[in-house]
């Protein structure tokens, strides 16, 4: 197998690794394919998907000055993140599920995209990882590689929120509206808590 191709398995297998463990964005993803349907839950997934592929780029290209930059304001956009998911969160708990089934989900693909790709990009510490991760597999620098690499992670992460939508989307329509309204409010207040950490974090880093 040529290099290239050796690249794009690594890339898939990262891209797979990064957004398999279910957190904010995993929980904003099951929530909205619950309310939206599948499509919608893709199209959660995909903004996170497109935020690890430009991480991705900028380590993999070696923009030392973009990634400093990038570090730099990660308290002020980490607090701006967790003030979104408390947003986020807030809404859930007071969303009633008749009402956004009704409505199709009541978020516009675009704005279901928007919103995940904002929440991925407010943690640029992310970059960091995928700085010693591209070192690591000796591809920084523009190549063939390394183009591969990055698709590969796009396309691994892109793959892993295929398959959680899908599979999230086979059990919609057989919850009843009350484990729904649950679901909303547990995920709601989960989804503040993960805000309310990254808000607390950003204040220590501030304090310190």
């Amino acid at each position: 197998m040529d290099p290239t191709s050796i690249a794009l398995l690594k890339g898939l297998a990262l891209g797979f690794s990064i957004a398999a463990p279910v957190g904010p964005i995993g929980l904003l993803c099951i929530r909205r394919t619950l309310s939206g349907g599948w499509l919608l839950g893709l199209a959660t997934g995909l903004g996170a998907a497109t935020a690890d592929m430009l991480y991705g780029l900028i380590a993999a290209a070696g923009l030392t000055v973009v990634t400093e930059l990038l570090v730099s304001v990660r308290t002020p956009l980490q607090a701006l993140g967790g003030a979104a998911l408390i947003w986020l969160g807030i809404g859930f708990m007071r969303s009633r599920p008749a009402a956004e089934r009704a409505a199709g989900g009541a978020v516009g693909l675009a704005a279901a995209y928007g919103v995940t790709l904002f929440l991925t990009l407010t943690n640029p510490a992310t970059i960091l990882s995928f700085a010693a991760v591209m070192a690591s597999l000796g591809a920084i620098g523009a190549s063939g590689r390394t183009v591969a690499l990055v698709a590969g992670v796009f396309l691994g992460s892109a793959l892993w929120w295929l398959a959680l939508s899908t599979g999230v989307s086979f059990v919609r329509h057989r919850l009843a509206e009350h484990t729904l309204l649950w679901i909303n409010r547990i995920s709601g207040a989960v989804l503040a808590l993960f805000g309310i950490a990254a808000i607390a974090a950003a204040a220590v880093e501030i304090a310190s």
